[in-house]
């Protein structure tokens, strides 16, 4: 993430991470304020065993599309809502990256897609964790089909007043 004020959005990214159980760095990197920091960041991430990064930057959100531009690995920027232009233009900072050098971009404060994305393109791997990965992801998509079928069956068994009082 470009500043710690990002830890709070970025957080949720860490936790889906943590629950499929796959290993992760968490660190600040400014394109801004540590350009070093984000080169040697960018240029080592592969041979460190990276398979992707998750970019989170507010404002002018430079970080994902400057590490894009230095690592061929792939790259989801989270846009980070500011205190001005609701995220907006962090948004279009990451999406509007010149052909050529790509990032996936997420909704603005979404670092749960973020992690959710990232393990996708890690489970096409045909190894074991690429494998684990791909169980996992069934696991959390039938779980989250029988939570949504649980509220479809309360709300439709004892009316939308009960279901709005028991909230």
């Amino acid at each position: 993430m470009g500043s710690d004020s990002d830890l709070p959005v970025m957080k949720a990214g860490a936790e889906i991470l943590k629950k499929f159980g796959v290993e992760f760095e968490v660190t600040i990197v400014s394109a801004h304020r540590t350009p070093e920091r984000m080169a040697t960041f960018a240029k080592n991430a592969r041979a460190r065993g990276l398979k992707a990064i998750i970019a989170g930057a507010g404002g002018a959100a430079h970080l994902p599309g400057m590490v894009a531009a230095m690592v061929t690995l792939p790259v989801i920027g989270v846009p980070v809502k500011g205190s001005t232009l609701d995220g907006v233009d962090s948004l279009h900072s990451i999406v509007q990256m010149p052909r050529g050098v790509p990032v996936a971009t997420v909704a603005i404060n979404n670092a749960t897609n973020a992690a959710l994305l990232a393990l996708r393109i890690v489970s096409v791997e045909n190894s074991p964790l690429g494998r684990e990965i791909r169980y996992k992801l069934d696991k959390y998509v039938s779980d989250m089909e029988s939570e949504v079928m649980a509220k479809v069956e309360r709300l439709e068994s004892g009316g939308w007043e009960a279901y709005t009082m028991r909230k």
